[in-house]
């Protein structure tokens, strides 16, 4: 079997450590285990941030809704993003998704 020595293991997952940084997520504060994020969409949310060792509190959102708002801020530009930009394709090839008149059964 081949393994992957140490020193290179240790060097990926503290480079994975340091790219989820600062990665939010909400929990709700609402009875019973911590199901989904839908479970108890008026409960309020407590938004927490990863530094790379634990979830560290940061603030509470009222609801779910506000939790959102503060996990997927709006683009402040309210430009779409750069995939939009792009033309929209053509008709694709070929004529195989509209059968033509020509080819119905005549009874």
């Amino acid at each position: 079997m081949d393994e992957e020595p140490l020193k290179d293991w240790a060097q990926r997952r503290e480079a994975d450590r340091e790219r989820k940084k600062g990665r939010l997520r909400a929990v709700p504060l609402g009875p019973g285990r911590h199901r989904g994020f839908h479970v108890h969409p008026q409960a309020p949310r407590v938004i927490e941030q990863w530094d790379g060792y634990e979830w560290t509190p940061v603030t509470v959102a009222d609801d779910l809704a506000a939790a959102q708002d503060l996990l997927h801020p709006a683009d402040p530009a309210g430009e779409p993003a750069g995939e939009w930009d792009r033309p929209a394709p053509g008709q694709p090839p070929g004529n195989h998704r509209k059968p033509e008149h020509t080819d119905r059964r005549e009874t």
